[in-house]
C-alpha cells in the first residue's frame, strides 16, 4: 500500500473534476485499512473515502487523506432451494454485480443494471431504479469503525434506509468504511421458483421498451436489457461527458400541496406515496423552469434529462455547484418545491 502526495482525483470521479487531494492511496482489505488507521503520520489527517466517485461533486481540494475503497470480491456465503446470500465486497463495480447475478439467473436486482459506482457505496444512499431499491434485496453490511478499527455488521434496520437515504448519510456519517454488502436473490434455475417471482416492469419505460424489443418471454436478462436500454438513451455516458446521473432527489410533498399546484399546472405528474404523499419527479420541475438543455458556461442540464448536471470539458466543481444551486431556486420560487441533492457535495 502506498500513500501519495498532490494527487489529481480528475481520474476518481464521474464529473471529471481537477481537484487534489494532499494524500491518496487504494486499498484492498480491512486489514490495509486499519493499517492507515494506525499510522501515526496520518492520525491528524482528515480522510475521504471514496469508490467509484459517480455520486459526488468535488467543489476544491482535498487537504487530506482520500481512500479509495477497491476491496475485491464476490462470494456465495449462504444458499438454500429459493434464495441465496451474494456477498460483494466494497470495491466490485456495482453493474458488474449485476452481470454476475444475471449470468447464474439470480433475481433481484436486474432493474439496477448499468447504475455507476462501486457496491460499497451501493447501500449509503440505497441505489433505486426502475421500482427497485437496495433495502428490498438488503441481507447485511460488514464496516469498519474509523475510531476503533473494530468490524461491524448492519442488519436491515441498522441501515434505516429511506429514499435515498441511510445512516450512513446520516448520523454515522464519515464514521464507518463500508467493507462488504450481502444481498438475497433469489433462484429462478427451478420452475417454482420462477412462476412465484415478480418481474418489476411497471415502472417508467420498461413495458414499452420491452414491446419495442418484441420480448414476450420475460427474464432478468430480458428486463435487464431493457433498462439499459432506456438508460443508455436517457443518461449520458460519463466517460464521454461528466456528470454523475441524478443530481436531484425527487421531491415528496403533501397530497394538500400537490392538488393546489395540479389546480395550476392540470399535467403535473405526481406519484402517491403509502403514507398519503405525493412523490413528484425532480426532472419535471427543472424543466419547466427551463433548463432542460440549458448550457451555462462550462456546464449545464443535459439535453435528455434535464435532472443531469454535465461537465463540458473544463467545468469547476464550484461551477457546477453554482448552477445547482440557481436551479434549486428557480422550482422553489415557481413551485414553493425545494428539490434537495442526491450527489454528495465535499
Amino acid at each position: 500500500m502506498t500513500i501519495e502526495s498532490n494527487i489529481s482525483l480528475k481520474p476518481y470521479n464521474t464529473f471529471g473534476i481537477d481537484a487534489r487531494a494532499k494524500y491518496f492511496t487504494e486499498i484492498t482489505s480491512a486489514d490495509d485499512f486499519r493499517e492507515i488507521l494506525g499510522d501515526k503520520n496520518l492520525s491528524g489527517e482528515k480522510k475521504l473515502i471514496l469508490g467509484g466517485g459517480s455520486n459526488m461533486l468535488l467543489t476544491k481540494n482535498y487537504d487530506g487523506l482520500v481512500i479509495r475503497n477497491c476491496i475485491p470480491g464476490i462470494e456465495i456465503t449462504s444458499e438454500a432451494e429459493h434464495h441465496v446470500i451474494v456477498k460483494a465486497n466494497a470495491g466490485v463495480v456495482w453493474h458488474q454485480l449485476v452481470l454476475w447475478a444475471i449470468e447464474r439467473n439470480y433475481g433481484g436486482i436486474e432493474n439496477l443494471s448499468l447504475i455507476p459506482g462501486f457496491c460499497g457505496a451501493a447501500p449509503m444512499q440505497n441505489i433505486g431504479a426502475y421500482g427497485v431499491e437496495i433495502k428490498d434485496v438488503f441481507y447485511e453490511l460488514e464496516a469498519v469503525d474509523i475510531h476503533t478499527g473494530d468490524l461491524v455488521k448492519f442488519g436491515l434496520a441498522d441501515c434505516e434506509f429511506g429514499y435515498r437515504e441511510s445512516v450512513f448519510k446520516g448520523k454515522y456519517k464519515g464514521q464507518f468504511l463500508i467493507t462488504s454488502l450481502s444481498l438475497r436473490f433469489v433462484k429462478l434455475n427451478s420452475p417454482h421458483a420462477f412462476v412465484q417471482y415478480r418481474f418489476k416492469t411497471d415502472y417508467g419505460d420498461i413495458k414499452e421498451t420491452l414491446g419495442q424489443m418484441q420480448a414476450f418471454d420475460l427474464s432478468i436478462k430480458v428486463v435487464s436489457d431493457a433498462v439499459i436500454k432506456i438508460r443508455s438513451l436517457k443518461l449520458p455516458d460519463p466517460d464521454k461527458i461528466g456528470n454523475a446521473g441524478s443530481f436531484f432527489k425527487n421531491p415528496v410533498i403533501s397530497k394538500e400541496q400537490f392538488e393546489t399546484l395540479v389546480a395550476k399546472y392540470p399535467v403535473m405528474p405526481g406519484y402517491l406515496q403509502k403514507d398519503g404523499s405525493v412523490k413528484v419527479p425532480a426532472g419535471w420541475l427543472i424543466e419547466q423552469c427551463g433548463w432542460k438543455g440549458k448550457v451555462v458556461g462550462n456546464t449545464g442540464s443535459h439535453a435528455t434529462q434535464a435532472l443531469v448536471l454535465v461537465n463540458y470539458g473544463h467545468a469547476t466543481g464550484n461551477e457546477i455547484w453554482q448552477l445547482a444551486l440557481d436551479i434549486q431556486q428557480s422550482v422553489k420560487e415557481k413551485f414553493g418545491i425545494e428539490i434537495l441533492p442526491e450527489v454528495n457535495v465535499v
